[in-house]
């Protein structure tokens, strides 16, 4: 039987591919021959995805704690994914880079319309018994939340706000990692100690944080924003898509877990403690954390009003919006 020339065409193809790999065409062909038929459960792996919920009570809800924040992770993955292409995109393009950031918009807002899950899809009073189980574990140990902060922005536009102005471009990526805004969030009040949940979280991954900062020096998105030709930083697609990103990382995300802790975690005046030990009132609000992550963008009375209506709603009531 006669060999068709399309598949002439893509054996030549196969061969000129494979030629430098140690191993004739045949022996690929014979692969193929024996492998099996892909299907969809192979390949996302489905049964062990699906094997990966194990509750640490009995409590049907717990399923629901654990799933959503797996699916979190998942979507936070795809996030640096993005972030990676953009850092590693030597063309400087403003519609690949217009792209990207919309896509990472687009996982945010599915994040954040997804927290309803977490507000009202759980039973209050299972929530306050399973969580009792969990401890010391924190969604504030979530590195992957970390590492989107760090290739989004230099280490200086994340320490914390009480310290901001003792640092500037000398100082080391050490110093800032320092002073980072979220270590605030996970330290005793009263004695200044670190929580254990802190503790434990910078042992695992302060070195691949440090890493990262390294690597990206330089490098990180609002790096990347500001070497592109001036033209492009001023195409208001890409202003748009950059400003919608620092509001979707840094004031409606924390919102939704203002909006959780606040359903689960208020108790009238008082507030119960998170499970790391985090101080969620001071940690959570983004009038707090004060944290932009492409500062050019905003005027200073956007700065300096960060988030506050959101918080002035919710400590103060009464205020009409």
């Amino acid at each position: 039987m006669a060999i068709r020339a399309e598949i002439e065409e893509r054996i030549a193809k196969l061969e000129e591919k494979y030629k430098n790999s140690g191993q004739d065409l045949g022996s690929y062909l014979d692969g193929l021959l024996h492998e099996r038929y892909l299907t969809y459960w192979d390949y996302i792996h489905l049964d062990t995805l699906l094997s990966l919920q194990v509750p640490r009570t009995h409590f049907p809800d717990e399923e629901i704690f654990i799933m959503y924040h797996q699916i979190t992770e998942l979507y936070f993955k795809l996030i640096i994914h993005e972030q990676k292409q953009i850092i590693d995109d030597k063309l400087q393009q403003v519609d690949f880079y217009v792209q990207r950031i919309n896509r990472i918009n687009n996982y945010y807002k599915a994040l954040i319309s997804s927290f309803d899950i977490m507000i009202n899809g759980m039973d209050r009073e299972q929530f306050l018994q399973y969580r009792m189980s969990l401890l010391p574990a924190s969604g504030f140990q979530s590195a992957q939340f970390r590492m989107i902060e760090i290739y989004a922005t230099p280490l200086i536009n994340l320490v914390h706000n009480t310290v901001v102005g003792k640092f500037d471009s000398s100082s080391s990526l050490e110093e800032l990692y320092e002073n980072i805004y979220w270590k605030k969030g996970a330290v005793d009040t009263a004695t200044g100690e670190k929580t254990l949940t802190l503790k434990q979280f910078e042992y695992r991954y302060t070195p691949r944080f440090m890493r990262i900062a390294h690597a990206v020096k330089g490098m990180t998105l609002y790096d990347k924003y500001l070497a592109l030709p001036r033209e492009a930083r001023e195409n208001p697609r890409l202003i748009e898509a950059m400003r919608a990103l620092d509001v979707n990382a840094n004031v409606n995300w924390n919102l939704m877990h203002m909006g959780a802790a606040y359903r689960h975690l208020s108790k009238g005046e008082k507030a119960i403690d998170a499970t790391g030990g985090t101080n969620w009132r001071q940690y959570l609000p983004p009038n707090f954390q004060k944290i932009i992550f492409f500062p050019e963008f905003w005027t200073d009375r956007e700065k300096s009003d960060w988030g506050k209506q959101w918080v002035d709603h919710i400590f103060n009531p009464k205020i009409k919006e």
